[in-house]
């Protein structure tokens, strides 16, 4: 669709295609639809109509970059890569195209500091924040002293990110962690769940993406790694990587970034009757509205719109600039009532974004497989800010000096 003088274009990098598709697929129509529903429901942010185009990176950084330089001269406000190699790509360029770069519940961890990183915005929660939380919950179980933590990870700037923090708390907690790198695609993991059985950590941290989960998760199986005792991040916890082993997935965790399968709040009545009821929906099944990453889509696309908004409320209901879209990503100011109004329900936690805060909330909570559905097993969790801080502080300086960045708020 391609931007008219009165739309403001969005570019919706996706995959559709590869190892990545099963998780690639429902986040794309989950982020699509929910554009197509702001045009039909509300005829556009403020009265300006969304504009959108889907480019396909197949999760590959290099398609990813080459999907954002032919989309540029659309003039975006802002975009959402759906990775972290991509992201990393793109932060130096950002800056200088004035395009906003949106990482919800990914990207660089060190990004919530917005004086070295102006243009990105780690909405939600960062790696560092689950990692945080999952040590949290796991420690809530007993002590983690003389105990064995395994990180099964995709061997990528993904899979890497929440390494430094895991050391931090190992050493904080006297817990051992081993680090096992798991090659792309990830459908090879016999060496590594070879190294669980002998090694038989108390727990296994999985950071996976695409086929990648499922494996690890059959692959746990095969060894009698108990699913109890595993827990995946936001990205290794929805139903493409549980589905595949059906029964036996059964007991397996991950931590929410704030949401689930949620699957009855007014903002899914909204696409059936605005969008499926008259066959204007982006997935090919219904089924799918509600599942967690059609849920992730959807909300990284409200955030995206409502930065949009919160930019025209200063700056003028008109086609605002990414510039302006950079103010309102750093002024949002989400409580639960305007969430609630938003259609929401209770699936984000409030959002208040600053200079200082990239990323708005910090909270998270655990939801377990039960071999059909997913539900909440724990309170909420938020990521400690003492031992986060400080990593987040020394990461933004290094890169502040190597890319020779002045830190200020602009």
């Amino acid at each position: 669709v391609a931007a008219q003088a009165n739309e403001i274009f969005i570019p919706v990098l996706v995959y559709r295609t590869g190892a990545y598709a099963p998780n690639g697929i429902p986040w794309a129509d989950g982020f699509v639809d929910y554009l197509k529903l702001v045009n039909a429901r509300d005829g556009g942010v403020n009265g300006i109509k969304l504009a959108f185009e889907e480019c396909e990176t197949g999760y590959a950084t290099d398609r990813g970059v080459e999907c954002y330089e032919r989309l540029k001269s659309k003039k975006p406000v802002a975009v959402n890569p759906l990775s972290t190699g991509i992201t990393y790509a793109l932060t130096e360029k950002v800056g200088n195209d004035k395009i906003v770069l949106f990482t919800t519940g990914y990207g660089r961890a060190d990004s919530v500091d917005g004086s070295v990183f102006h243009w990105n915005f780690p909405l939600l929660g960062t790696y560092w924040d689950a990692a945080d939380m999952l040590v949290q919950h796991v420690k809530k179980k007993g002590p983690l002293k003389g105990k064995k933590i395994a990180l099964v990870y995709h061997d990528s700037p993904y899979g890497k990110e929440p390494i430094p923090l895991l050391e931090t708390r190992a050493k904080m907690e006297g817990f051992t962690l081993l680090k096992l790198p798991v090659t792309h695609p990830g459908v090879e993991q016999k060496a590594t769940w070879l190294q669980i059985r002998q090694q038989r950590p108390d727990y296994v941290f999985l950071w996976g993406w695409g086929v990648m989960n499922s494996t690890s998760i059959k692959e746990a199986i095969a060894v009698s790694y108990p699913r109890l005792q595993m827990f995946g991040v936001w990205w290794s916890s929805a139903e493409p990587d549980v589905t595949p082993a059906e029964m036996a997935a059964k007991g397996y965790n991950g931590i929410a970034l704030g949401h689930s399968d949620e699957r009855d709040m007014p903002v899914h009545k909204d696409m059936l009757k605005y969008l499926y009821d008259k066959g204007q929906g982006t997935s090919k099944s219904k089924e799918e509205i509600g599942s967690v990453l059609y849920n992730r889509g959807m909300i990284s696309a409200m955030l995206t719109v409502e930065a949009i908004k919160q930019a025209q409320s200063k700056f003028g209901k008109r086609v605002v600039t990414g510039e302006e879209v950079r103010w309102g990503a750093e002024n949002l100011n989400l409580d639960a009532p305007r969430i609630k109004q938003l259609g929401f329900g209770d699936m984000v936690q409030p959002v208040k974004t600053s200079c200082k805060d990239h990323a708005g909330t910090h909270r998270g909570r655990i939801h377990t497989w039960d071999g059909k559905d997913w539900s909440y097993t724990s309170d909420w969790y938020t990521a400690d800010y003492k031992v986060l801080a400080p990593l987040v502080e020394q990461s933004a300086k290094a890169y502040a000096a190597e890319k020779k960045i002045q830190p200020k708020c602009l």
